[in-house]
């Protein structure tokens, strides 16, 4: 019986080792060159591949069923794409969802980021967890023409995240209101009314779940961008400021955020940071981050409230992490990871000042820390 032939491979990913994985190329044709990282999410790979947390990455999925469900525009969380790629163990299928308006393919493509599929993805995630998030180039070419010296050649010169300032390229460019709130059955995306609460958000890659979490809680919201001063905060005369998530080295956005934020914190405002905006409110507390082996990717973390002995199943998205221990002493650590024990929450020990590591509006992901903006809009009430 005659044996059924694979078809040529039509995409290449090169590790900075020299390590070669080859597959079925879709999406855009081209190159990249990025960090790679591993999600562990079962769900939500549009929420993902528009998270600006994911600049300068291309994203493994573990979960080999990527694209069985399509994509629509309601589950952006960012006008456009922003992983550099992303790599599967199978090739997407049809789309089989009664909200899916496209296929993962076309989406991709008609947004210029390359994707691989049919790739040993569990032996690509444990050579990232042991040896730490790799430099690699992605490159889709349907002729299958490829120089695997030159794309080795590439990783290798990938000047890699540290020290790189991301925030500024995936901020918005001015100013705006947002006011549509968490979805809703069978509504949909509802429109905020009789808002309690003027906050400003700063926007270091703000997705859009976090902005309708804040309008849920009650919030009027304006969004300003990365580069705004505590003066222009301050102009706006808000009740409380939220620092966003975002992508990068936080000691290289804290060049220019940090000071913002001590303006902010010397007025005496309620302040709330996730993810990158955590780390820069530690950082402008006194505290250092460090940036992890592998980062945390999925949406199955377990973190603990230190102060109750509450777990969450959290969602998280994180190359760097706040250092437990160079926290000064009117800085109290909130929350730990159970994985590794690693930072996840900080608060001032006298004032509304308080940030998380994971991600609360659960876009992918649990709904378990929902309550955190509640927190913050009690702490602007009182």
């Amino acid at each position: 019986m005659a044996h059924a032939t694979r078809p040529h491979p039509t995409a290449c990913l090169a590790l900075a080792d020299g390590s070669l994985f080859y597959g079925q190329g879709f999406g855009a044709i081209g190159e990249t060159v990025a960090e790679l990282c591993f999600n562990t999410a079962m769900t939500g790979y549009q929420e993902i591949m528009t998270d600006p947390s994911y600049a300068g990455q291309v994203v493994t999925f573990t979960f080999p069923h990527v694209g069985n469900v399509g994509v629509n525009p309601e589950d952006d969380e960012t006008a456009e794409p922003v992983a550099a790629g992303m790599v599967v163990k199978w090739d997407p299928t049809e789309p089989s969802n009664w909200r899916a308006e496209e296929h993962l393919s076309t989406w991709l493509a008609r947004r210029g980021r390359i994707a691989i599929g049919g790739v040993d993805t569990r032996r690509l995630t444990r050579a990232i967890r042991q040896q730490g998030a790799p430099h690699v180039a992605l490159a889709h070419d349907p002729s299958g023409n490829f120089d695997a010296a030159a794309l080795v050649a590439k990783a290798r010169g990938f000047a890699g995240l540290e020290g790189m300032d991301l925030a500024r390229e995936v901020s918005c460019r001015q100013s705006y209101r947002w006011d549509e709130m968490r979805w809703a059955w069978p509504e949909g995306y509802r429109r905020q009314e009789g808002a309690r609460h003027k906050v400003v958000a700063i926007d270091y890659g703000a997705k859009r779940n976090i902005l309708r979490c804040l309008a849920s809680a009650g919030c009027e919201v304006t969004v300003m961008p990365a580069t705004a001063t505590a003066a222009d905060v301050l102009a706006q005369s808000p009740d409380g400021v939220f620092l966003s998530n975002g992508p990068g080295d936080p000691a290289a956005t804290g060049e220019y955020a940090v000071p913002m934020i001590r303006g902010v914190l010397d007025h005496g405002l309620p302040l709330f940071g996730i993810c990158l905006g955590h780390q820069m409110l530690a950082l402008a507390l006194g505290g250092k981050t460090i940036k992890m082996n592998h980062g945390h990717h999925g949406a199955n973390h377990p973190v603990k409230e230190i102060e109750t002995g509450k777990v969450e199943i959290t969602s998280m998205n994180h190359g760097f992490a706040v250092d437990g221990q160079s926290l000064p002493a009117d800085v109290i650590e909130t929350h730990v990871s159970l994985f590794d024990g690693s930072n996840c929450g900080i608060r001032l020990r006298d004032r509304p000042v308080f940030s998380v590591q994971h991600h609360p509006e659960a876009s992918p992901g649990p709904q378990d820390s929902f309550y955190l903006f509640e927190r913050f809009a009690a702490s602007m009430a009182g």
